[in-house]
């Protein structure tokens, strides 16, 4: 276990009686005694105790002991999403409409849009000071509060996405499309496999890419969050991202099997087996490729700005994960905020070092202030959210349907963009 965590596992520790680590009282899929009078049902992601990484399921599991330690008569009971984040969003949105639900949940950033409209989350302002909701980056506060003014999920985390690239192999940080081509053409001749980016059915392929449009000021939906980007100039933009990554793979820039990679952990892979020097990945690899990578293997590798048509023309995606309450219960609903507060507002950004929400935390924890994440702050100040608009979800799925005819060749840009923006378009009309 590393020093940076062990440090936060000791704090955590001091903050509670003694008898409160005498056992562990997570067993199964339930944290706290069984006897508790008072169960809260969360369904979460792996952000949590069941992570895969051994070092943060037990820095996730000395958090949620901590805190039903500090809120005596309650149980949390854990329910695991699984990978398909879309279809698990989507149920949970389902159930939440018949009453089903959990009683608190992870919910998407991008789909938040589609539970605010459906009136299923309750209100966390009464949990919440005015100082930390103040505090919140402002794409993260238009995106937790209601039409009515009231903050309903707490939007913890959030990231954005960088080219990451082995020096060794790539000494330049590419800053332009051609560059980014004639870096992974350049790997390719070295023996590697060239670039790889999500392109399969996955949301990280549509978000992914979408900093190709955005950089080139595209436009998905209008104010009235329609869909725009089939249309006029919007429309020349996404054909011009389109084509962009269309061609990385007829060139042989990047390899075919992007077309069904839809898996983060598919680079970190490639990096420690060497087989490629260049992919798109999240901030989050950064430190994750510190626990797959060989100290020797890590100095040889760091990361840039997405590159765009020009190296003025440069966006990148900012999105996350927030906590929301689904129950009717008082009780439960401020134990759910209790929960984002007290486990993922600061210290689970830590355990993870998953960006935070809010501007005071990155002087408040000292991981925030090292140069990777110096970094990773200034590329936010170009990065742009997924838009608030309930239609958005099905603009991803069409462009996953239409980057998976491009990049396999099936079909040409132009018709499978046109076919996208047709679709989402009457997805829009049935809202």
């Amino acid at each position: 276990m590393n020093a940076r965590i062990l440090t936060l596992l000791s704090a955590v520790a001091m903050t509670l009686p003694v008898a409160a680590f005498a056992q562990d009282t997570i067993t199964g899929d339930t944290v706290g005694p069984a006897d508790a009078p008072n169960k809260l049902v969360f369904r979460m992601t792996s952000d949590g105790p069941r992570n895969n990484d051994p070092v943060l399921a037990e820095g996730y599991s000395k958090l949620f002991n901590a805190f039903v330690a500090n809120h005596a008569g309650w149980q949390v009971e854990l329910q695991m999403m699984s990978g398909d984040i879309s279809q698990e969003q989507a149920r949970m949105l389902e159930q939440a409409k018949s009453g089903n639900a959990p009683d608190c949940a992870a919910v998407d950033s991008f789909v938040l849009p589609l539970f605010k409209k459906s009136g299923v989350l309750q209100s966390f302002s009464p949990y919440f000071k005015k100082e930390e909701i103040d505090q919140l980056f402002p794409f993260i506060r238009e995106g937790v509060t209601g039409a009515d003014g009231q903050i309903y999920a707490w939007w913890w985390s959030t990231d954005l996405r960088v080219l990451y690239r082995n020096t060794e192999i790539i000494p330049d940080a590419p800053e332009t499309w051609d560059d980014t081509k004639k870096a992974a053409l350049a790997s390719v001749e070295k023996g590697m496999e060239g670039i790889l980016f999500n392109g399969g059915r996955y949301e990280g392929t549509t978000f992914d890419w979408l900093a190709n449009f955005w950089g080139q000021g595209g436009k998905l939906v209008d104010d009235a969050g329609k869909p725009v980007f089939g249309e006029g100039e919007n429309r020349e933009k996404f054909v011009k991202a389109v084509n962009y990554y269309r061609d990385l793979v007829e060139s042989g820039a990047a390899p075919k099997r992007v077309a069904t990679i839809g898996n983060y952990d598919d680079f970190n892979a490639a990096a420690a087996a060497g087989t490629s020097a260049l992919f798109v990945g999240g901030n989050w690899q950064y430190s994750q490729l510190k626990t797959v990578l060989e100290p020797e293997e890590l100095a040889k590798w760091t990361f840039s700005r997405l590159p765009g048509p020009t190296k003025d023309e440069r966006s990148t995606g900012t999105g996350g994960w927030t906590v929301a309450a689904f129950s009717k219960d008082p009780a439960k609903v401020e134990m759910c905020a209790n929960l984002a507060r007290e486990i993922y507002m600061g210290p689970a950004n830590e355990l993870q070092e998953q960006l935070p929400t809010r501007a005071d935390f990155y002087s408040t924890y000292k991981i925030f202030s090292s140069d990777a994440n110096k970094a990773f702050g200034e590329a936010l100040k170009v990065g742009q959210a997924r838009p608030g608009a309930p239609v958005y979800p099905e603009i991803s799925n069409q462009i996953q349907i239409m980057m998976g005819k491009v990049l396999t060749g099936a079909e040409t840009t132009d018709a499978a963009v046109d076919e996208a923006f047709k679709a989402a378009t009457a997805a829009f009309g049935r809202l």
